[in-house]
């Protein structure tokens, strides 16, 4: 049976059916709980001792996203073994509705926000910056985690989110979820950005959910080899769109090293985001 474990990503809340792709209606995120009830009886099955949770997004409705936010509180504030991460937008659109979940920030069990680009604006886009600008100096000024969602190509591809791990890395605390998310994010991070941002002091971490088979097994490899990074790592399953089993053997399988098996799975999540 798999070790207890903290879960540094996962999501609350079921979305409506949407035409992704134009297709038809279909509701994908098949394991989203709509209750906080279910929710730690998730926790409660996997042995998840610890997690941060966030709104389930994905669907272009703004309001989708952005009255779950209450939701992740609600789990957060239920029990202290769960925090939260608030959903914020990049979009001017989205100004009032940013103001409004930035007004949480205070709240007790607040530890991180979330934000993409999945669902429109980007990193030089002139009709996010305001809104960027916004969310990354609330982050530094509350001590909160950005979570940035990364995958390959267009606005979420690690050439454009290193933009803001350049611009914002030095005062506000990144993770950039997905470590890449896909073989080119991998290459791009792993092979040295990663590590070259920490070698400068900015405060960008990672985590291995959604990844490539082959890529946690070189990210222990060079965190061995360059003697960096084994605080800046930590497990996530993203549930319900991956799963606590695969993400879990995936990075279980890594490393044989115990002292960084516990960092990636526990110690990290401990130490970002409380204990």
């Amino acid at each position: 049976m798999d070790k207890p474990t903290h879960d540094a990503h996962r999501h609350i809340g079921r979305l409506p059916s949407y035409g992704f792709y134009g297709g038809p209606p279909i509701s994908p995120d098949t394991t989203a709980r709509a209750t906080v009830k279910e929710f730690f009886a998730d926790l409660d099955a996997e042995r998840t001792e610890r997690a941060l949770v966030l709104p389930n997004y994905g669907v272009p409705d703004p309001d989708v996203a952005f009255e779950l936010n209450k939701l992740a509180l609600d789990a957060a504030q239920a029990d202290d073994r769960v925090r939260c991460g608030l959903w914020v937008s990049p979009k001017a659109s989205d100004s009032a509705r940013n103001d409004k979940a930035l007004g949480l920030a205070v709240e007790e069990g607040v530890v991180a926000l979330k934000t993409s680009f999945l669902l429109g604006g980007s990193v030089d886009d002139p009709d996010s910056a305001e809104e960027l600008h916004k969310v990354f100096t609330t982050a530094a000024e509350h001590d909160l985690v950005v979570h940035v969602h990364t995958s390959p190509g267009a606005a979420s591809d690690v050439d454009q989110i290193g933009k803001l791990v350049e611009r914002y890395g030095a005062d506000a605390r990144i993770h950039l979820v997905h470590l890449g998310g896909g073989m080119s994010g991998h290459l791009k991070l792993i092979g040295g950005r990663f590590f070259d941002w920490i070698e400068r002091g900015l405060k960008v971490y990672t985590d291995t959910s959604w990844a490539i088979g082959f890529a946690p097994a070189w990210l222990c490899q060079e965190i061995e080899r360059r003697g960096i990074g084994h605080d800046r790592v930590l497990f996530a399953t993203d549930t319900p769109w991956g799963d606590h089993a695969g993400e879990y053997a995936r990075l279980a399988a890594a490393t044989d090293d115990p002292e960084l098996i516990d960092a990636l799975f526990r110690g990290n999540f401990e130490a970002l985001y409380g204990a």
